[in-house]
């Protein structure tokens, strides 16, 4: 991609456009929350390189359009139609995700995501290994995934297994959402600015300003986390290496969190048992994974669920019929044995995922 398509015809719901030195995408699909499909995903492929080898770009910022949401996840949708219709192209999806991950991984320039509202999934993905992360008044950050059927993947469970306190073991199987206090305590934000700073700072960047002192300069603390009280709680009943004794030590939580612990195992037990255990396994093995490792096993898990059920009937049950009875197999936890996550984690029949290194990738000049 030369220097002149940066401000090509843009897909449907994402815009990208040069000012000054800085290279801009928004997100524009505010009616569904601004939620990503593949040719969406393609475009921001295309973007990024193009914004690496402009001499005149200094960074590049992600924004989107709407009070509601920066990106409530991917089209799950069109990843269970995909998988009905055309099994390797529904993969062939799941594949360029992941390398477009790894490619904001590598990216030679700061990128600095400007984060109002709701902020899961594939929106995390987008976001999450950008220098900067910047979180407005109204962020909520959250990987509902296990709700689905699915699991929590763009590469965040190389994120979640480093948290402190096992929180993120307890985002990844709750799908519970967190404030920008926590974010920013956890590092999954480095920076609460608020949303009406957002201009000024792209502003800043156009004239490529410092982001460091742009950014800097209008952060303020956001007080104590929301989490805090329950961080040795957490990290007592999650630093297990089964999902049924997570479940079995919330249960028998006395004290004054009693009642949270007990709200903590009525959302567990609404998840699909089978993407419970998929997603403790693959926390747990990311924390001796580097973020390419942790992308190459998301497509594994990814290529299992599309052909199992429970994606589908998540996807049906939450999305679709909106009905939140999901029939999900099987049905409970004792039904999950060890060699039906095994299968998951076992080796595909294609070559999986092959990611270029960061030396390859910096060779490209990405």
């Amino acid at each position: 991609m030369s220097t002149s398509d940066l401000t090509a015809p843009d897909v449907e719901g994402v815009t990208v456009s040069e000012n000054g030195a800085l290279g801009l995408i928004t997100l524009n699909r505010p009616q569904v929350l601004n939620v990503l499909n593949t040719p969406m995903k393609a475009r921001l492929a295309e973007a990024f390189p193009a914004f690496a080898r402009n001499p005149d770009i200094y960074a590049a910022a992600i924004e989107a359009a709407g009070e509601r949401a920066f990106c409530a996840g991917g089209d799950v949708r069109e990843s269970v139609s995909a998988a009905r219709s055309d099994m390797p192209a529904a993969r062939v999806a799941f594949k360029r995700e992941y390398e477009l991950i790894w490619l904001l991984e590598c990216f030679s320039k700061p990128t600095v995501s400007l984060i109002s509202g709701i902020v899961m999934g594939s929106g995390v993905g987008l976001t999450a290994f950008n220098t900067h992360r910047v979180a407005g008044e109204r962020y909520k950050f959250a990987m509902p995934e296990t709700a689905i059927g699915l699991f929590p993947d763009v590469g965040i469970a190389y994120v979640l297994a480093r948290l402190p306190h096992e929180i993120g073991t307890y985002l990844g199987l709750t799908g519970r959402a967190i404030s920008r206090s926590d974010a920013f305590k956890l590092g999954l934000a480095t920076h609460c600015i608020p949303e009406s700073e957002f201009d000024a700072i792209k502003a800043g960047l156009s004239e490529a300003w410092p982001v460091d002192t742009l950014l800097d300069e209008r952060h303020s603390d956001p007080g104590p986390g929301e989490l805090e009280p329950y961080n040795e709680l957490i990290a007592k009943c999650f630093a297990t290496d089964t999902v049924e004794e997570i479940i079995g030590r919330l249960k028998a939580a006395s004290g004054p969190h009693a009642e949270w612990a007990q709200a903590v195992v009525a959302d567990l037990e609404k998840q699909a048992p089978l993407s419970l255990k998929v997603t403790l396994r693959h926390i747990r093995e990311a924390r001796a994974m580097d973020l390419r490792q942790t992308l190459g096993v998301d497509y594994k898990l990814a290529c299992r669920f599309l052909e199992d059920s429970d994606f589908r009937e998540g996807v049906r049950a939450v999305l679709i019929d909106k009905d939140n009875k999901p029939n999900w197999q099987p049905a409970d936890l004792s039904g999950v044995t060890a060699e039906m996550v095994a299968h998951y984690f076992s080796q595909l029949t294609d070559d999986g995922l092959d990611l270029p290194t960061r030396s390859e990738m910096q060779a490209a000049r990405v």
